[in-house]
């Protein structure tokens, strides 16, 4: 029940989110993201049934993605943008650890190793040129962003977990690097409401997702 509450005030939330990045809107995000981005935290905190490590690094990386949310608002100002990369980076470690944690080596796990490893050395070499002195930090949170993706392949293996939740973080974790370029798009390569209207469902998909799998793993 309380799952589709709060889908139904996702949505609207995310519809107002969009218009506000069209518009340019610091305000206006200030007044709709923050509201957002804790819905996925609030979803994970009530679906949670016991004191798993998994729910707990779950919730913690959900909570760290609440702080880069709120920062990259400001993706404008440089230091600002950097706290929320180092946020949304501490994330994808907790991600990473908590997926790891409950995964399988197996053929899925490095086929999708392979694949993402090949498509983040091709990002950041077409990035790479525009990053300036932000390379360090932008390979850093490439690199742990695709040991978080093959962190939900190694959990896919797991065939004895339930496979709702598998695929919930498999789908979750490929569709939150998907979002990610877009932001690196953005923020890089061309500045475009494209990126926004593309990344931000792509995102929100993803860390729903990501919260949803608390309540079967």
């Amino acid at each position: 029940m309380f799952q589709s509450i709060i889908l139904s005030l996702a949505l609207p939330l995310l519809i107002g989110l969009l218009y506000f990045e069209k518009k340019e809107s610091v305000k206006g995000l200030l007044s709709v993201k923050p509201l957002l981005s804790s819905l996925f935290v609030v979803l994970a905190f009530l679906q949670i049934q016991e004191n798993s490590t998994y729910n707990h690094l779950i919730l913690t990386g959900l909570i760290l993605s609440l702080v880069g949310d709120i920062c990259l608002i400001f993706f404008f100002h440089k230091k600002v943008f950097t706290a929320g990369l180092v946020a949304f980076l501490a994330g994808h470690v907790m991600y990473t650890m908590a997926f790891s944690g409950l995964g399988e080596v197996g053929e899925l796990m490095i086929t999708v190793g392979v694949i993402f490893i090949l498509i983040s050395i091709i990002i950041f070499m077409r990035l790479n040129s525009h990053l300036g002195n932000m390379k360090g930090p932008i390979l850093a949170y490439i690199i742990f962003i695709t040991a978080m993706v093959v962190g939900a392949g190694s959990l896919w293996n797991h065939s004895a977990l339930d496979i709702t939740g598998r695929s919930l973080v498999l789908v979750g974790g490929i569709l939150f690097y998907a979002s990610d370029i877009f932001v690196a798009r953005h923020r890089f390569v061309q500045k475009e409401f494209l990126n926004r209207a593309i990344g931000l469902p792509l995102y929100y998909t993803a860390q729903f997702m990501i919260a949803f799998s608390t309540g079967y793993l």
